[in-house]
């Protein structure tokens, strides 16, 4: 509190405002929401670009989008050719009045990176950074699980939804419904006056037939007047609108059916996988862990590690274990069938199966893999991606390509560096080719 010399002979309160919002310190988020919807499609197109160059370790991190300089300009008014124009230009001691000027060289005076202009201005491209948050979800926002069904409802978090219920008499007076309550006022004046109107009408006709006639006795003219009068009274106190008409829109919460998912993660460590395959191996099922986590929180992930026998791991076992050994491809896919046989057996469950190998097993082995898709696990899942980390076509690969033709919801493609990760997992998981039920 400040206080005022005496000869004012009053107190003067300073009062500060602190700003507590989240967006406190970020006052321009309402705009780069905005700039962000406007130019989706482009930014989109820049983040596919960008992952290409990425490893795993950085695809969780911003990137510094750039967008060309012709998708961002805006319209601008500025003098078309023709018509008389005088202009002003202070400091000329070149020219007089009717000199031609000599045109500026092309791009003499532009610094941009942009293409050159006649007038020599130029423009660089529209640069700028998006968040983690941001990045990952241009990048995953066209990719879902195919064939995935909402059918339960999950009792421990449900999920809800707003769901318009009509209106009601009583509400939040952000949610007051205008037109419907000027419709209801009016209903309510057209019952409550349609009486006094219908007698004010043949009070006015009498009135009027009275006032023609000459020999109309006084008193019965103060009577009609009284009359109608009495009756535009009664009709003014009518009220325009009542509390009583007001109605509001009613929303009501319902659960949303909730999809039960699980995803079968099924990598081989044999021998014959090297660590540049086994790291392209783990490279797929951490992006495919990433794209679950972002967009379906109540999937649960079983994790598979096989070589001559195959174990459910815990996740970190799973990515960092370097156990290895011979190859039975087959074990991966039996214990993959009992345990969805223990635990998600029924119409409840949308399972989704992932294997990764360098192909190399044998050839019994490789039939029996076959046979056991065909017979037990494509009957049981949504969708099953077969990802190669080997060039060469070995016997695992001919036996599944005869499974594809077969099954729409059987995928297989192959990696073999790096830079082809991206593009097949986004190939695998695109929405348009999901085929959701």
């Amino acid at each position: 509190m400040r206080v005022v010399p005496a000869c004012a002979k009053k107190l003067v309160t300073l009062h500060q405002i602190i700003d507590r919002r989240l967006a406190g310190k970020n006052k321009s988020i309402g705009n780069r929401e905005r700039f962000l919807r406007r130019y989706r499609d482009q930014i989109r197109d820049a983040v596919r670009k960008a992952v290409g160059d990425r490893s795993l370790h950085t695809i969780e991190d911003g990137a510094d989008i750039t967008l060309p300089r012709k998708d961002v300009s805006e319209p601008v008014f500025q003098h078309g050719p023709g018509g008389t124009r005088e202009l002003v230009h202070p400091g000329n001691q070149e020219y007089v009045r009717g000199d031609r000027l000599p045109r500026p060289s092309g791009g003499a005076g532009g610094s941009g990176t942009g293409e050159a202009t006649p007038d020599g201005s130029g423009e660089d491209d529209f640069t700028f950074r998006i968040s983690r948050e941001e990045f990952m979800h241009y990048f995953f926002e066209d990719l879902a699980l195919p064939r995935l069904i909402r059918t339960q409802l999950v009792a421990d978090a449900p999920e809800w939804k707003m769901r318009r219920a009509g209106f009601v008499s009583e509400g939040n007076p952000t949610s007051l419904h205008v037109v419907r309550s000027m419709r209801v006022a009016l209903g309510r004046r057209i019952a409550m006056g349609g009486e006094a109107r219908r007698q004010l009408r043949q009070a006015q006709i009498y009135l009027a037939s009275l006032e023609a006639q000459a020999d109309t006795p006084s008193l019965d003219l103060a009577r009609a007047r009284e009359e109608v009068e009495a009756l535009t009274r009664r009709l003014a106190r009518v009220p325009f609108l009542d509390p009583f008409d007001l109605r509001y829109r009613h929303r009501v919460r319902e659960p949303v059916p909730n999809s039960k998912a699980v995803m079968f993660c099924l990598m081989d460590v044999s021998g014959s996988m090297d660590e540049a395959r086994k790291d392209l191996a783990k490279r797929f099922f951490i992006l495919l862990y990433l794209f679950l986590s972002k967009h379906y929180q109540h999937t649960e992930v079983v994790f598979i590690r096989h070589h001559t026998q195959a174990a459910e791991v815990p996740e970190e076992e799973f990515f960092h274990a370097t156990e290895s050994g011979g190859t039975v491809v087959s074990s991966a896919l039996t214990l993959m069938h009992e345990i969805i046989r223990d635990r998600y057996l029924g119409a409840a469950w949308n399972i989704y199966g992932a294997q990764a190998s360098d192909g190399d097993n044998w050839q019994q082995d490789s039939l029996k893999c076959r046979e056991l898709l065909e017979s037990r696990l494509l009957p049981l899942v949504r969708y099953f991606a077969y990802v190669q980390v080997a060039d060469e076509d070995q016997n695992l690969w001919e036996e599944y390509s005869r499974v594809r033709h077969a099954h729409p919801h059987f995928a297989m493609q192959k990696i073999v560096s790096p830079q082809q990760i991206f593009p097949v997992f986004r190939d695998l998981f695109r929405k348009a080719s999901a085929g959701a039920v």
